[in-house]
């Protein structure tokens, strides 16, 4: 017989999110995420993916992931330490190092998992982690996983940074300490402040942690924000996924040397978890061979953010402090950005409402990725039908 105890506790819970409009509706696509998708046989322009460049549909990705399946079979078979590293595997790690200009690269099954075992591979209940408030989910349990003491400071702020940078180290507490910021931030859209962060790592002597998951592609000529910022050999571990700019799946850590071989023994998604299927690591390949060799799915990426930005921007849409082309429109209370969110899916256009727990209480949005896929005409139509929901919600004066 089923528990009443559990059943009592998901019902009033799940009941109470519904009322607050903090309930999370999963929309199975019936097409491939493209710039155009369709749900319940409706055509939406698609605002929601993390498919940066398009690539998760590209036919030379899909090409190569065939024959790499028909090669090797649909999965490695078994993790990477026993007999599940095909030389696909070691052959995507070195063009990852080589694409962000580290001494070498590990590959995981997800960029979460990035997070789940780089950072507990190395950080331990003698250590301290400051951790930029913002940072993502998988860092901030990343960072419980490893058991050191987190020491959260303000979003991007270097003062307080340095101040509890400062502290830690004098405090002779900690044997490591280490800093840890999302390049860029998901959410927001906006920068981390890497040379300054350097800066104070280097006065106390802190080891350096950036999760580029919306960088990497999208910044530095596709290499991601450190590179951006020229700071490849200042950085530590550099994170990344496979599945957003790349458009498949996975995700890595890239360092030196000494860094991946640690990892490649004491990290625990890799030691007992089964390696990245073939089809998948020859996609990846592809599309990095790809970003290496063009700067053209960029170019098209920046562009269309700007100019979705700008329309939005003009509309009068509170677009907050975006960087990238991940833009923001901020609507505030729960539940308005929800019926929001409902009224540009019934009018054609899918932009998931992103509320509490993943952005703070009262900063509801729906947050918008324009893709290298988008064409003018389909970002044109979305910002009327954002012009006329807004207009009729009091949103827009």
């Amino acid at each position: 017989m089923a528990s009443k105890v559990l059943d009592h506790f998901l019902q009033e819970n799940l009941d109470d999110l519904k009322n607050r409009g903090l309930y999370n509706m999963i929309d199975p696509l019936e097409s491939p995420n493209g710039p155009v998708i369709k749900i319940d046989g409706k055509e939406l322009i698609n605002l929601s993916s993390n498919n940066y460049l398009g690539l998760a549909t590209d036919p030379r990705l899909i090409d190569a992931a065939v024959e790499a399946t028909r090669k090797y079979g649909v999965g490695a078979g078994a993790v990477r330490t026993i007999n599940g590293t095909l030389k696909l595997h070691e052959e995507l790690e070195r063009k990852l190092a080589e694409f962000k200009h580290t001494e070498a690269a590990i590959a995981y099954q997800s960029g979460f998992n990035c997070n789940m075992a780089a950072i507990s591979a190395v950080m331990d209940k003698n250590d301290a982690i400051l951790s930029d408030e913002l940072n993502h989910a998988s860092i901030i349990d990343g960072c419980r996983l490893s058991k050191a003491k987190i020491i959260r400071f303000n979003h991007s702020d270097m003062d307080d940074l340095r101040a509890k940078a400062k502290e830690a180290k004098e405090s002779g507490q900690y044997k490591k300490i280490m800093v840890i910021t999302d390049g860029v931030f998901s959410m927001d859209g906006d920068i981390a402040k890497l040379p300054e962060i350097v800066e104070i790592a280097e006065e106390f002597d802190l080891i350096t942690y950036v999760d580029d998951a919306h960088g990497s592609g999208v910044l530095g000529n596709g290499a991601g924000t450190v590179k951006h910022f020229g700071l490849s050999d200042k950085i530590d571990f550099q994170i990344g996924t496979l599945s957003k700019a790349i458009g498949v799946v996975g995700g890595y850590v890239a360092g030196k040397k000494e860094l991946i071989d640690w990892l490649k023994v004491r990290s625990r998604p890799f030691l007992f978890s089964t390696a990245l299927p073939p089809g998948d690591v020859a996609a990846c390949i592809k599309a990095i061979d790809i970003l290496m060799n063009s700067t053209e799915l960029q170019e098209r990426l920046w562009n269309n953010g700007n100019y979705l930005k700008k329309g939005l921007k003009e509309l009068g849409f509170d677009i907050g402090e975006s960087e990238t082309p991940i833009t923001p429109c901020i609507i505030g209370e729960e539940k308005l950005t929800q019926t929001f969110s409902k009224r540009l899916y019934e009018e054609g256009v899918y932009a998931k409402a992103i509320v509490f727990p993943t952005v703070p209480r009262g900063t509801g949005r729906v947050r918008n990725m324009p893709t290298a896929a988008h064409t003018k005409e389909m970002l044109d139509r979305a910002l009327a039908i954002y012009e006329k929901v807004g207009k009729e919600m009091g949103i827009l004066k």
